[in-house]
């Protein structure tokens, strides 16, 4: 590194992709009182074409200068502006910022334009002087300019792009990872279900309720944990519970947690204390509904444990987020199954006997949505935050059996005393369900601090970190 008395000029040299045109070079000046931004937004210092380099994000990679580097040297430092494909170091992904050589490549994306972080004595390059902004306190923290940025307006303005009229042509990746159009694909396609089986009561039934149940699935767990986690994974731990719930298996659990243990659940005409109902729940539907949930979640980690790598990594559970994940969409099928297979059935059944087939039909309708919006949240609350403690015990094996204790004693507990409020008093469950969806909340986000994938999370870069 040479010092600031040496007349030495730090630039940037474009080798690939797109500058002032395809497949030229072009050199772009640093100086130390200001940043540069790379990316395919006319915001940046370094533009590059939105057409030619697709894998460039917008506000892509940032140079800053290192303002207190000891020895009065001139120092710069190349973070990754939470880029949709990475920023590439001398062929290693960039994680956070480091500190740039003399000779560094620069590679925005796997294979995108690659730049080049040179020296040069009293040489005055190609320059684009970066506009004044204000620095960005962090590569994880960066927040886009306001309006009143004091930004230089480039010359050709008034200019308009082919992808500027076509918009679609140039976001690529960005629409199904930023622009949520796969969930907008799915919603289309479940609406035109719903029309489509209105003749057909149960079949609607059955995809009403799997959209509501898929959708608050995506979007308050899923899109939360911010763990890239393969959808037939997801979808295997939901069916596996469902396959339990059918199987003679579930008459195993009945015997042992209803009939040797004190579960036995009371009968509409049995009077029984607040306490003894509140530990009939904790026998009859805490522990055993939280275990049999849980079986999933521990089949995963034990098949993934004999399986290779990458997909023992897809598959299994080896930190807090996995555990969540399969716990949540565990208790997915476990709510359908129920609401399904018991609840809806049997109040239509109920209804159609005493006010005919059609009034039971839409009394069945009528109780799934509620009946799905209320038990969905709980049964994801619970089994996830159990979830969380069997990634965690994954995470420190040396304190799994205390970890797993812990957590599978709160998630029943906090399921009992659900079951039983809901019997007593409407605003008590309402206390019961916020403080469940509470407990789930801080699991996530401390899973996500503690997760070892933490740089790669969608969540900490879209939500910021936590």
């Amino acid at each position: 590194m040479t010092g600031k008395n040496a007349r030495q000029n730090a630039f940037l040299r474009l080798v690939s992709g797109s500058g002032t045109a395809f497949g030229t070079e072009s050199r772009y000046l640093l100086v130390t009182s200001e940043e540069v931004v790379i990316g395919r937004d006319l915001s940046c210092q370094i533009v590059l074409d939105a057409m030619m380099c697709r894998m460039v994000s917008r506000r892509h990679a940032v140079v800053r200068p290192l303002s207190s580097y000891p020895d009065g040297e001139d120092a710069w430092i190349l973070c990754d502006l939470n880029s949709a494909n990475g920023t590439y170091l001398n062929g290693n992904r960039l994680q956070g910022c480091q500190q740039l050589m003399r000779g560094d490549r620069i590679t925005l994306g796997h294979d995108g334009p690659e730049l080049i972080f040179e020296y040069e004595l009293n040489h005055q390059p190609t320059v684009i002087t970066p506009p004044a902004f204000t620095p960005l306190p962090s590569a994880n923290s960066y927040q886009a300019p306001t309006p009143t940025t004091n930004y230089q307006i480039p010359p050709n303005q008034d200019s308009i792009s082919f992808t500027q009229l076509f918009p679609i042509i140039s976001t690529g990746i960005d629409l199904t990872n930023k622009a949520y159009l796969i969930p907008g694909i799915l919603t289309v396609v479940f609406v035109v279900l719903m029309f489509a089986t209105l003749e057909r009561q149960k079949l609607n039934q059955i995809i009403v309720a799997t959209f509501i149940a898929l959708a608050a699935y995506y979007f308050f767990i899923y899109l939360l944990c911010g763990k890239h986690k393969p959808w037939w994974v997801l979808l295997a731990s939901a069916l596996t519970t469902m396959l339990i719930l059918l199987s003679p298996l579930l008459d195993l659990f009945i015997f042992v947690f209803r009939v040797i243990l004190p579960g036995s659940l009371p009968s509409n005409q049995e009077s029984i204390t607040f306490t003894g109902l509140l530990l009939r729940m904790f026998f009859g539907a805490g522990l055993m509904e939280e275990l049999l949930k849980a079986l999933p979640i521990l089949g995963a980690h034990m098949i993934a444990r004999a399986l290779p790598s990458p997909w023992r990594e897809r598959i299994g559970v080896w930190e807090p987020l996995d555990g969540i994940l399969l716990g949540t969409a565990s208790a997915v099928g476990f709510t359908l199954l129920e609401t399904l297979g018991q609840y809806v059935p049997q109040f239509t059944q109920s209804v159609a006997q005493q006010a005919g087939n059609g009034a039971g039909l839409v009394a069945g309708f009528q109780l799934l949505i509620p009946r799905i919006l209320g038990s969905l949240p709980g049964h994801m609350a619970y089994s996830g935050y159990l979830g969380y403690f069997i990634g965690l015990a994954v995470l420190k094996p040396t304190k799994s059996l205390q970890i797993l204790l812990v957590g599978y004693l709160t998630a029943a507990g906090l399921h009992a005393l659900w079951n039983a409020t809901g019997v007593i008093n409407g605003l008590l469950l309402v206390i019961v369900g916020v403080l469940s969806y509470t407990f789930l909340m801080a699991a996530i986000l401390k899973a996500r601090a503690l997760s070892p994938t933490r740089s790669q999370n969608f969540a900490t870069r879209f939500l910021g970190p936590k």
